[in-house]
């Protein structure tokens, strides 16, 4: 059942995007940011929490924001102020060196220039 679930938050999510694609003049860009900052947000408050334990909605983009939330949330608690700057980059070290690294490996691979 867990992967029933799974399937269907996970999706419900691409629809989202898909129809924020399909049906708004929102760049990919925006849409990526939106994502991520809605993680965030929903983190934050405490909804994102059930789709994590319930379908293991760690999507890259919105679970990166949730992850930053949670990471956030919990610096402050040990750190006090301080954990406002540093508890979201520390939770989400580990996405942010994988895109660094991969973004590198993309660059040397890849013959830039121009698309037309």
């Amino acid at each position: 059942m867990e992967y029933v679930w799974a399937f269907v938050v996970g999706g419900a999510i691409c629809v989202v995007g898909q129809l924020l694609i399909d049906y708004t003049k929102l760049t990919p860009a925006r849409i990526l940011v939106l994502f991520v900052t809605l993680g965030v947000v929903l983190g934050a408050l405490g909804i994102y929490e059930p789709l994590v334990e319930g379908a293991g909605a760690t999507v890259p983009l919105t679970g990166f924001g949730y992850n930053m939330a949670k990471g956030t949330l919990e610096a402050i608690q040990e750190q006090g102020l301080l954990g406002v700057f540093t508890g979201g980059v520390t939770a989400g070290a580990a996405g942010i060196a994988a895109a660094v690294f991969f973004g590198y490996l993309a660059a040397i691979f890849s013959k830039p220039g121009d698309k037309s």
